[in-house]
Protein backbone atom coordinates (compact mmCIF):
# COMPACT_ATOMS: atom_id res chain seq x y z
CA UNK A 1 0.00 0.00 0.00
CA UNK A 2 0.97 4.11 -0.70
CA UNK A 3 2.53 5.26 2.63
CA UNK A 4 0.74 8.00 4.08
CA UNK A 5 3.81 9.61 5.83
CA UNK A 6 6.49 8.74 8.50
CA UNK A 7 5.23 8.93 12.17
CA UNK A 8 7.47 9.69 15.28
CA UNK A 9 6.67 8.04 17.98
CA UNK A 10 7.93 10.29 20.43
CA UNK A 11 6.72 13.82 19.53
CA UNK A 12 3.88 12.61 17.09
CA UNK A 13 5.60 14.31 13.99
CA UNK A 14 4.47 13.61 10.83
CA UNK A 15 7.58 13.55 7.82
CA UNK A 16 7.17 12.93 3.60
CA UNK A 17 7.98 9.68 2.83
CA UNK A 18 9.36 10.42 -0.96
CA UNK A 19 12.75 9.65 0.51
CA UNK A 20 14.47 7.97 3.32
CA UNK A 21 14.63 8.67 6.72
CA UNK A 22 16.49 7.22 9.17
CA UNK A 23 14.99 8.70 12.88
CA UNK A 24 13.13 11.41 13.88
CA UNK A 25 15.24 14.56 12.72
CA UNK A 26 13.65 16.55 16.04
CA UNK A 27 14.54 14.07 18.71
CA UNK A 28 15.46 10.65 17.48
CA UNK A 29 12.25 8.84 18.03
CA UNK A 30 11.56 5.78 16.20
CA UNK A 31 9.73 6.19 12.51
CA UNK A 32 6.65 4.00 12.33
CA UNK A 33 4.92 3.72 8.49
CA UNK A 34 1.61 4.80 8.49
CA UNK A 35 -0.68 4.17 6.00
CA UNK A 36 -4.53 5.44 4.91
CA UNK A 37 -5.68 2.22 6.39
CA UNK A 38 -9.73 3.94 7.03
CA UNK A 39 -9.62 3.22 2.93
CA UNK A 40 -9.50 -0.88 3.28
CA UNK A 41 -12.10 -0.74 6.02
CA UNK A 42 -14.94 -3.17 4.51
CA UNK A 43 -12.29 -3.75 1.00
CA UNK A 44 -9.88 -5.40 2.21
CA UNK A 45 -11.50 -8.80 4.21
CA UNK A 46 -9.41 -10.84 6.36
CA UNK A 47 -10.82 -13.85 4.63
CA UNK A 48 -8.98 -12.14 1.34
CA UNK A 49 -5.46 -13.29 2.13
CA UNK A 50 -6.49 -17.24 2.27
CA UNK A 51 -4.93 -18.88 -0.40
CA UNK A 52 -1.86 -16.47 -0.98
CA UNK A 53 1.30 -17.42 -1.25
CA UNK A 54 2.96 -18.33 2.02
CA UNK A 55 5.13 -15.61 2.84
CA UNK A 56 4.92 -12.23 4.95
CA UNK A 57 4.09 -10.49 1.93
CA UNK A 58 0.99 -12.22 1.71
CA UNK A 59 -0.56 -8.98 3.77
CA UNK A 60 0.58 -6.69 0.75
CA UNK A 61 -2.06 -4.39 1.24
CA UNK A 62 -0.54 -3.23 4.74
CA UNK A 63 2.67 -2.84 3.42
CA UNK A 64 4.72 -0.83 1.53
CA UNK A 65 3.99 -0.68 -2.04
CA UNK A 66 7.17 -1.95 -3.70
CA UNK A 67 8.68 -4.83 -5.62
CA UNK A 68 9.51 -7.15 -2.93
CA UNK A 69 13.39 -8.56 -2.23
CA UNK A 70 12.49 -11.96 -1.17
CA UNK A 71 14.07 -15.05 -0.62
CA UNK A 72 10.46 -16.93 0.59
CA UNK A 73 10.47 -15.56 4.24
CA UNK A 74 7.32 -15.91 6.92
CA UNK A 75 4.20 -17.52 7.26
CA UNK A 76 6.30 -20.08 9.27
CA UNK A 77 4.62 -22.77 11.29
CA UNK A 78 2.89 -22.49 14.60
CA UNK A 79 3.55 -25.46 16.42
CA UNK A 80 1.11 -26.51 19.38
CA UNK A 81 3.26 -27.88 22.38
CA UNK A 82 2.99 -31.63 22.92
CA UNK A 83 3.74 -31.02 26.12
CA UNK A 84 1.84 -27.70 27.11
CA UNK A 85 -2.19 -28.40 25.67
CA UNK A 86 -2.68 -24.26 24.86
CA UNK A 87 0.98 -23.78 24.10
CA UNK A 88 1.87 -23.05 20.76
CA UNK A 89 5.91 -22.60 19.01
CA UNK A 90 6.26 -20.18 16.15
CA UNK A 91 9.02 -21.54 14.94
CA UNK A 92 11.14 -18.76 13.10
CA UNK A 93 14.12 -20.20 12.56
CA UNK A 94 12.66 -22.17 9.69
CA UNK A 95 12.77 -18.33 7.41
CA UNK A 96 15.74 -17.98 5.25
CA UNK A 97 18.76 -17.34 6.51
CA UNK A 98 17.68 -19.29 9.65
CA UNK A 99 15.94 -16.45 12.00
CA UNK A 100 13.29 -13.80 12.04
CA UNK A 101 15.69 -11.06 10.91
CA UNK A 102 14.66 -12.49 7.63
CA UNK A 103 11.27 -9.93 8.15
CA UNK A 104 12.86 -7.35 8.95
CA UNK A 105 15.80 -7.22 6.16
CA UNK A 106 13.47 -8.33 3.30
CA UNK A 107 11.69 -5.29 4.26
CA UNK A 108 14.30 -2.95 4.44
CA UNK A 109 16.28 -4.01 1.89
CA UNK A 110 12.75 -3.92 -0.56
CA UNK A 111 12.74 -0.12 0.16
CA UNK A 112 16.44 0.40 0.07
CA UNK A 113 16.39 -0.81 -3.31
CA UNK A 114 12.93 1.34 -4.02
CA UNK A 115 14.90 4.39 -2.65
CA UNK A 116 18.15 3.94 -5.08
CA UNK A 117 20.37 3.26 -2.05
CA UNK A 118 23.56 2.16 -3.06
CA UNK A 119 25.33 1.15 0.60
CA UNK A 120 23.95 -0.40 3.70
CA UNK A 121 25.31 -0.63 7.03
CA UNK A 122 24.14 -2.38 10.39
CA UNK A 123 25.86 -4.00 13.66
CA UNK A 124 24.73 -6.99 14.25
CA UNK A 125 25.30 -9.15 16.98
CA UNK A 126 25.24 -12.61 14.38
CA UNK A 127 21.37 -13.08 12.46
CA UNK A 128 20.48 -9.81 11.42
CA UNK A 129 24.17 -9.18 9.79
CA UNK A 130 23.30 -12.65 7.77
CA UNK A 131 20.14 -11.32 7.03
CA UNK A 132 21.34 -8.45 5.87
CA UNK A 133 24.11 -9.89 3.56
CA UNK A 134 21.65 -12.18 2.07
CA UNK A 135 18.53 -9.60 0.67
CA UNK A 136 21.82 -7.08 0.13
CA UNK A 137 22.89 -9.90 -2.09
CA UNK A 138 19.62 -10.52 -3.79
CA UNK A 139 19.16 -6.91 -4.26
CA UNK A 140 22.39 -6.26 -5.93
CA UNK A 141 22.74 -3.55 -2.92
CA UNK A 142 26.60 -3.33 -1.08
CA UNK A 143 26.33 -4.58 2.98
CA UNK A 144 28.89 -3.20 5.55
CA UNK A 145 28.20 -5.16 8.58
CA UNK A 146 30.01 -4.93 12.06
CA UNK A 147 30.11 -7.85 14.52
CA UNK A 148 31.62 -8.47 18.03
CA UNK A 149 34.44 -10.80 17.16
CA UNK A 150 32.95 -13.86 19.26
CA UNK A 151 29.63 -13.70 16.87
CA UNK A 152 28.85 -17.95 16.69
CA UNK A 153 31.17 -18.69 13.62
CA UNK A 154 27.90 -19.11 11.21
CA UNK A 155 26.93 -15.75 11.20
CA UNK A 156 30.59 -14.54 10.04
CA UNK A 157 30.94 -16.85 7.40
CA UNK A 158 27.47 -16.29 5.79
CA UNK A 159 27.93 -12.50 6.12
CA UNK A 160 31.28 -13.50 3.91
CA UNK A 161 29.76 -15.71 1.65
CA UNK A 162 26.71 -13.56 0.55
CA UNK A 163 29.64 -11.10 -0.25
CA UNK A 164 29.03 -8.88 2.70
CA UNK A 165 31.92 -5.92 4.04
CA UNK A 166 32.38 -7.53 7.67
CA UNK A 167 34.29 -5.79 10.35
CA UNK A 168 34.68 -7.59 13.58
CA UNK A 169 34.96 -5.45 16.61
CA UNK A 170 36.73 -6.31 19.91
CA UNK A 171 33.34 -5.49 22.01
CA UNK A 172 29.84 -5.67 22.13
CA UNK A 173 27.60 -4.62 19.22
CA UNK A 174 26.66 -1.36 21.33
CA UNK A 175 30.63 -0.48 20.24
CA UNK A 176 29.69 -1.54 16.66
CA UNK A 177 26.54 0.51 16.37
CA UNK A 178 29.31 3.73 17.55
CA UNK A 179 31.27 2.75 14.81
CA UNK A 180 28.49 2.51 11.80
CA UNK A 181 27.41 5.76 13.10
CA UNK A 182 30.83 7.39 13.38
CA UNK A 183 31.50 6.23 9.60
CA UNK A 184 27.85 7.20 8.29
CA UNK A 185 28.32 10.56 9.98
CA UNK A 186 31.44 10.92 8.39
CA UNK A 187 30.64 9.68 4.85
CA UNK A 188 27.24 8.31 5.35
CA UNK A 189 23.52 9.28 3.41
CA UNK A 190 22.49 12.12 2.88
CA UNK A 191 25.93 13.68 2.73
CA UNK A 192 26.98 11.28 0.17
CA UNK A 193 24.18 9.92 -2.22
CA UNK A 194 26.42 6.89 -2.81
CA UNK A 195 27.54 6.50 1.10
CA UNK A 196 25.94 4.18 3.61
CA UNK A 197 22.53 4.10 4.78
CA UNK A 198 22.28 2.77 8.33
CA UNK A 199 19.51 -0.13 8.53
CA UNK A 200 20.31 -0.98 12.40
CA UNK A 201 17.70 -1.66 14.46
CA UNK A 202 15.02 0.87 14.72
CA UNK A 203 17.32 3.79 12.93
CA UNK A 204 14.95 3.10 9.77
CA UNK A 205 11.14 2.37 9.81
CA UNK A 206 11.12 -0.46 7.63
CA UNK A 207 12.75 -3.36 9.51
CA UNK A 208 9.51 -3.03 11.76
CA UNK A 209 7.20 -3.66 8.93
CA UNK A 210 8.55 -6.86 8.01
CA UNK A 211 8.48 -8.27 11.68
CA UNK A 212 4.98 -7.04 12.34
CA UNK A 213 3.92 -9.89 9.80
CA UNK A 214 4.34 -12.25 13.00
CA UNK A 215 1.50 -11.09 14.39
CA UNK A 216 -0.81 -10.32 11.82
CA UNK A 217 0.36 -14.55 11.20
CA UNK A 218 -0.08 -15.72 14.47
CA UNK A 219 -3.85 -14.18 14.37
CA UNK A 220 -4.67 -15.85 10.85
CA UNK A 221 -3.03 -19.23 12.31
CA UNK A 222 -5.04 -18.79 15.35
CA UNK A 223 -8.73 -18.48 13.62
CA UNK A 224 -7.94 -14.42 13.95
CA UNK A 225 -8.32 -14.97 17.53
CA UNK A 226 -5.35 -13.57 18.98
CA UNK A 227 -3.64 -15.79 22.00
CA UNK A 228 -3.74 -14.87 25.93
CA UNK A 229 -0.37 -14.00 25.75
CA UNK A 230 3.05 -13.73 23.46
CA UNK A 231 6.08 -14.44 25.20
CA UNK A 232 8.97 -12.74 22.84
CA UNK A 233 12.53 -13.15 23.02
CA UNK A 234 14.06 -9.69 23.30
CA UNK A 235 17.16 -7.70 22.83
CA UNK A 236 16.75 -4.90 20.29
CA UNK A 237 13.11 -5.54 20.52
CA UNK A 238 11.84 -5.05 16.93
CA UNK A 239 9.50 -8.07 16.70
CA UNK A 240 7.50 -7.47 19.98
CA UNK A 241 7.09 -3.11 18.62
CA UNK A 242 6.17 -4.84 15.24
CA UNK A 243 3.67 -7.76 16.34
CA UNK A 244 2.21 -4.05 18.82
CA UNK A 245 1.87 -2.52 15.46
CA UNK A 246 0.11 -5.02 13.77
CA UNK A 247 -2.39 -5.26 16.54
CA UNK A 248 -3.32 -1.32 16.11
CA UNK A 249 -3.63 -2.27 12.66
CA UNK A 250 -5.61 -5.18 12.72
CA UNK A 251 -8.19 -3.27 15.06
CA UNK A 252 -8.41 -0.10 12.52
CA UNK A 253 -9.60 -2.94 9.38
CA UNK A 254 -11.66 -5.22 12.02
CA UNK A 255 -10.00 -8.09 11.36
CA UNK A 256 -9.97 -8.73 15.18
CA UNK A 257 -11.34 -7.21 18.28
CA UNK A 258 -15.07 -7.82 17.85
CA UNK A 259 -16.73 -8.14 20.90
CA UNK A 260 -16.50 -7.37 24.60
CA UNK A 261 -14.45 -10.18 25.62
CA UNK A 262 -11.84 -9.39 23.20
CA UNK A 263 -8.17 -8.38 25.36
CA UNK A 264 -4.95 -8.51 23.45
CA UNK A 265 -2.22 -10.93 24.29
CA UNK A 266 -0.21 -10.13 27.20
CA UNK A 267 3.42 -9.13 25.78
CA UNK A 268 6.14 -10.69 27.94
CA UNK A 269 9.44 -10.05 27.58
CA UNK A 270 12.41 -12.53 27.79
CA UNK A 271 15.98 -11.78 28.19
CA UNK A 272 19.20 -13.07 29.36
CA UNK A 273 20.12 -12.89 33.48
CA UNK A 274 23.61 -11.38 32.27
CA UNK A 275 22.02 -8.68 29.93
CA UNK A 276 18.15 -7.57 31.12
CA UNK A 277 18.53 -4.08 30.95
CA UNK A 278 14.53 -4.44 29.95
CA UNK A 279 13.57 -6.72 32.97
CA UNK A 280 15.52 -3.99 35.53
CA UNK A 281 13.81 -1.13 34.19
CA UNK A 282 10.62 -2.92 34.12
CA UNK A 283 10.71 -4.08 37.27
CA UNK A 284 12.19 -0.36 38.72
CA UNK A 285 8.46 1.13 37.42
CA UNK A 286 10.94 2.91 34.83
CA UNK A 287 10.12 4.31 31.02
CA UNK A 288 13.63 3.74 29.76
CA UNK A 289 16.02 1.60 30.30
CA UNK A 290 19.99 1.96 31.48
CA UNK A 291 22.93 0.71 29.56
CA UNK A 292 24.13 -2.62 31.49
CA UNK A 293 27.10 -2.83 32.51
CA UNK A 294 29.15 -6.06 31.17
CA UNK A 295 26.75 -7.31 29.01
CA UNK A 296 27.37 -11.84 29.23
CA UNK A 297 25.36 -14.70 27.66
CA UNK A 298 26.02 -16.85 25.20
CA UNK A 299 22.59 -16.33 23.44
CA UNK A 300 24.50 -13.71 21.06
CA UNK A 301 21.11 -12.16 20.18
CA UNK A 302 20.23 -11.02 24.03
CA UNK A 303 23.18 -9.26 24.25
CA UNK A 304 22.13 -5.91 23.76
CA UNK A 305 23.14 -3.68 26.54
CA UNK A 306 20.18 -0.59 25.60
CA UNK A 307 17.61 -1.01 23.14
CA UNK A 308 17.03 1.79 20.81
CA UNK A 309 13.29 1.46 21.41
CA UNK A 310 13.50 0.69 25.40
CA UNK A 311 10.51 3.20 25.62
CA UNK A 312 8.06 1.27 22.91
CA UNK A 313 8.84 -2.05 24.64
CA UNK A 314 8.65 -1.01 28.16
CA UNK A 315 5.25 1.28 27.02
CA UNK A 316 3.88 -1.83 24.95
CA UNK A 317 4.41 -3.95 28.33
CA UNK A 318 2.60 -1.49 30.67
CA UNK A 319 -0.40 -1.25 28.15
CA UNK A 320 -0.54 -5.08 27.70
CA UNK A 321 -0.21 -5.59 31.60
CA UNK A 322 2.67 -7.91 30.48
CA UNK A 323 5.74 -9.12 32.25
CA UNK A 324 9.36 -8.70 31.93
CA UNK A 325 11.84 -12.03 33.11
CA UNK A 326 15.26 -12.85 33.39
CA UNK A 327 16.58 -16.66 31.90
CA UNK A 328 19.96 -17.24 33.04
CA UNK A 329 22.30 -19.52 30.37
CA UNK A 330 21.97 -22.35 32.56
CA UNK A 331 18.11 -22.29 32.23
CA UNK A 332 18.68 -21.42 28.75
CA UNK A 333 21.04 -24.37 27.92
CA UNK A 334 18.39 -26.70 29.48
CA UNK A 335 15.61 -25.42 28.08
CA UNK A 336 17.39 -25.65 24.69
CA UNK A 337 17.96 -29.67 25.24
CA UNK A 338 14.39 -30.41 26.48
CA UNK A 339 12.80 -28.44 23.68
CA UNK A 340 15.01 -30.71 21.59
CA UNK A 341 13.96 -33.59 22.79
CA UNK A 342 10.56 -33.05 23.49
CA UNK A 343 8.86 -30.98 20.76
CA UNK A 344 11.61 -31.33 18.15
CA UNK A 345 12.69 -28.04 17.95
CA UNK A 346 16.41 -27.68 17.80
CA UNK A 347 15.47 -23.63 19.11
CA UNK A 348 18.37 -21.37 18.99
CA UNK A 349 19.20 -19.92 22.47
CA UNK A 350 17.16 -16.63 22.60
CA UNK A 351 14.05 -18.78 21.88
CA UNK A 352 14.83 -21.22 24.39
CA UNK A 353 14.80 -18.64 26.80
CA UNK A 354 10.72 -18.59 25.95
CA UNK A 355 10.28 -21.90 27.32
CA UNK A 356 12.44 -20.63 30.77
CA UNK A 357 9.76 -17.39 30.64
CA UNK A 358 6.52 -19.55 30.45
CA UNK A 359 7.45 -22.12 33.57
CA UNK A 360 8.20 -19.03 35.44
CA UNK A 361 5.60 -17.25 34.67
CA UNK A 362 3.38 -20.61 35.44
CA UNK A 363 4.86 -21.38 38.84
CA UNK A 364 4.14 -17.69 39.90
CA UNK A 365 0.17 -18.04 38.47
CA UNK A 366 1.00 -14.94 36.20
CA UNK A 367 0.14 -17.70 33.39
CA UNK A 368 -3.03 -20.53 34.02
CA UNK A 369 -2.35 -23.83 32.21
CA UNK A 370 -5.68 -22.36 30.53
CA UNK A 371 -3.77 -19.58 28.45
CA UNK A 372 -2.89 -19.85 24.82
CA UNK A 373 0.10 -18.92 25.08
CA UNK A 374 2.61 -18.31 21.92
CA UNK A 375 6.37 -18.85 22.80
CA UNK A 376 8.99 -17.26 19.82
CA UNK A 377 11.72 -19.20 18.99
CA UNK A 378 13.51 -16.93 17.00
CA UNK A 379 16.31 -19.01 15.08
CA UNK A 380 17.77 -21.90 14.38
CA UNK A 381 20.17 -23.94 17.13
CA UNK A 382 21.79 -24.79 14.00
CA UNK A 383 23.59 -21.16 13.92
CA UNK A 384 25.02 -21.51 17.13
CA UNK A 385 26.59 -24.86 17.28
CA UNK A 386 29.79 -23.73 18.38
CA UNK A 387 28.26 -21.14 21.11
CA UNK A 388 26.30 -24.35 22.14
CA UNK A 389 29.43 -26.52 22.49
CA UNK A 390 31.43 -23.48 24.76
CA UNK A 391 28.33 -23.22 27.15
CA UNK A 392 27.97 -27.28 27.44
CA UNK A 393 31.81 -27.61 28.08
CA UNK A 394 31.64 -24.61 30.88
CA UNK A 395 28.26 -26.32 32.25
CA UNK A 396 30.43 -29.90 32.58
CA UNK A 397 33.34 -28.06 34.63
CA UNK A 398 30.66 -26.61 36.85
CA UNK A 399 29.18 -29.99 37.97
CA UNK A 400 31.27 -31.17 41.08
CA UNK A 401 33.21 -34.53 40.57
CA UNK A 402 30.67 -37.17 41.66
CA UNK A 403 27.52 -35.66 41.30
CA UNK A 404 27.09 -35.52 37.79
CA UNK A 405 23.74 -37.23 37.08
CA UNK A 406 21.89 -34.97 40.05
CA UNK A 407 22.68 -31.87 38.70
CA UNK A 408 22.04 -32.75 35.46
CA UNK A 409 18.64 -33.87 36.22
CA UNK A 410 18.44 -30.86 38.34
CA UNK A 411 19.34 -28.40 35.61
CA UNK A 412 16.86 -30.34 33.07
CA UNK A 413 13.81 -30.67 34.92
CA UNK A 414 10.88 -28.09 36.24
CA UNK A 415 12.21 -24.59 36.93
Amino acid sequence: MKISYFECTRCGEHFFADRPLNVCPKDGGVLFVSYDLASLQGKLRREDVRGRAASMWRYAEVLPDANPVTLGEGFTPLLPSREHANVFIKDEGLNPTGSFKARGMSAAVTMARHYGLKKLAAPSAGNAGGALAAYAAAAGIEAYIFMPKDVPVANRMECDYYGAHVTLVDGLISDCGRMVAERIKEDGWPKNNDGWFDVSTLKEPFRVEGKKTMGYEVAEQLGWKPPDAIIYPTGGGVGMIGMWKAFDEMEELGWIGAGSEYRRPKMITVQAAGCAPIVKAWEAGKSASEMWADASTFAAGLRVPKAYGDYLILDILKKSNGAAVSATDEEVLAAMRHWASVEGVFAAPEGAASLVAYRKLRANGFLREEDTVVLFNTGSAYKYLDMIEAQEKKARREIPAGNVAGNIGGIIGPY
